[in-house]
């Protein structure tokens, strides 16, 4: 009646071969990589009197803190706070906020 063929010994042995080269290549992509070393992230914010931050946060065209807290590996919360003090200190502007992110822009000068 209906089911499955049966493989012959032939086809099983390819099947077997293809699954092992298959088997070997994700081994070799999976070492090659290697596993990737965390950082520790730094909780004191960077400094807003440094002209090299300064200029960083110029370049950039919108100012969140997941993007401050990337570029300066620092904790989002401390990248928050850095926005607020700059916020504060009139080199940022607020574009748009809720209680969960805030969008700033720097202010061109």
């Amino acid at each position: 009646m209906g089911g499955k063929k049966k493989l012959g010994l032939k086809q099983m042995e390819r099947m077997q071969d293809k699954k092992d080269e298959e088997d070997k290549e994700k081994k070799k992509k999976e070492k090659s990589t290697g596993p990737k070393e965390k950082k520790p992230l730094g909780i004191l914010p960077p400094d807003s009197k440094n002209p090299k931050i300064m200029g960083e946060l110029k370049r950039m065209n919108v100012l969140t803190p997941y993007a401050v807290a990337t570029k300066f590996n620092v904790r989002i919360s401390a990248a928050k706070d850095f926005l607020e003090q700059l916020e504060d200190e009139g080199q940022i502007q607020l574009v748009s906020g809720s209680h969960n992110i805030k969008i700033y822009k720097p202010i061109a000068g």
